[in-house]
């Protein structure tokens, strides 16, 4: 066995996801493992926080601090899947680790894109070679630095006889084209389910709308869905990406304007930020893809009323969860930064400048001994 490691904190900054992989030299996958390490309440509310430039005394020293925790916060969680998995360090080839994003301006005058989480202090509290900061090499040759996960889709979902389209529904949704003879296409498409998150924990101190009960509690507001569709992002042509910083709740009163959200009932809201989700994802793949499966992947893919109204709005496809693909919804992007780490390690290039936009595709990362 060939193992590597894989760790990612999303844009809800709920979890650090680890995931323990065979690949083999001919490019197959095996998910070994895999580990949700919670992260303290503290510390994930002073990263949300510093995430919208709400800082805690000085900017410098605050982000100094928080990527010495992230860094020892994901060397926990490595060392508790080698626990749990029964694995020693010097087993392991190397950790991909992507860190957690505390900005991401992929179109400002001098584009960049800020993962924290130390890999020098990663790589010490493992003992584990450890490959990171993967996005800025692809920013460099004049890429979007992101999304990433659709080369992942490329290798490991791709079908040489029928289109396919992959969904990851994070925080924010990207969707991957995958057509026989065609370099993949891949694109953040808008809010997957940070809006949801943010409006059902603001009315229900819930993180996230289980399976979307709550959601499918309300109906669709047709005046306040227009208004959030006319956002320009959603008619921009790929290649492009986004985050957190721009789709949060201050975005959402900004589009909404004089428009008084508490005249609706907040589950009706809910359901009308699903049907944003729902509306920009399927309008994204209806470009591209007539007719092929579709498969989702990340928490969303647990959101039973996104899944059936994504179905509602692709008649022409089928939908499902990348589960049937072998790979749970769950361990995708982290699996995306173990495998990152096995093609950094042989200085492959990555297969992203369809996706990104980048010049050429690239060995991507820094390797931290």
């Amino acid at each position: 066995m060939t193992l590597f490691i894989g760790l990612i904190s999303g844009t809800s900054v709920d979890a650090v996801d680890a995931v323990l992989c065979d690949i083999q030299p001919d490019n197959q996958i095996q998910l070994l493992h895999s580990y949700s390490h919670p992260i303290p309440a503290a510390l994930q509310q002073e990263l949300l926080a510093f995430g919208k430039s709400e800082y805690n005394g000085d900017a410098i020293d605050q982000l100094g601090q928080l990527d010495h925790q992230v860094g020892l916060l994901f060397a926990d969680a490595t060392n508790t899947l080698l626990k749990q998995s029964e694995h020693q360090a010097q087993e392991i080839q190397a950790i991909g680790s992507h860190g957690q994003t505390v900005r991401h301006r992929p179109e400002a005058n001098y584009p960049f894109t800020l993962q924290i989480g130390d890999p020098s202090i990663i790589a010490t509290q493992t003992g584990i070679t450890t490959v990171a900061d993967f996005r800025r090499r692809d920013m460099a040759n004049g890429g979007q630095g992101a999304p990433f996960a659709p080369a992942f889709h490329q290798a490991f979902f791709s079908d040489d006889n029928k289109p396919r389209a992959v969904v990851n529904l994070g925080g924010i949704a990207n969707v991957t084209i995958l057509e026989a003879g065609k370099s993949p296409v891949g694109f953040d498409t808008g809010p997957a389910n940070t809006l949801m998150d943010q409006w059902v924990y603001a009315h229900k101190q819930q993180h996230y709308d289980a399976g979307g009960e709550w959601a499918a509690s309300g109906s669709v507001i047709p005046e306040l869905l227009s208004l959030l569709l006319q956002d320009p992002y959603f008619k921009q042509a790929a290649p492009k990406s986004t985050g957190c910083e721009y789709f949060n709740m201050e975005w959402l009163a900004a589009r909404t304007g004089s428009v008084d959200l508490s005249q609706f009932k907040p589950q009706d809201v809910q359901r009308t930020l699903l049907e944003l989700t729902v509306v920009t994802v399927a309008d994204a793949i209806k470009v591209y893809l007539q007719e092929g499966n579709v498969y989702l992947c990340g928490g969303g893919a647990h959101n039973l009323v996104l899944l059936q109204e994504l179905q509602n709005q692709l008649p022409r496809q089928s939908v499902f969860s990348s589960s049937t693909l072998g790979i749970s919804p769950d361990w995708v992007e982290a699996m995306t930064f173990a495998w990152f780490a096995a093609k950094t390690l042989k200085k492959e290039p990555i297969q992203l400048s369809s996706i990104t936009g980048s010049t050429q595709n690239s060995v991507l990362g820094g390797v931290y001994y």
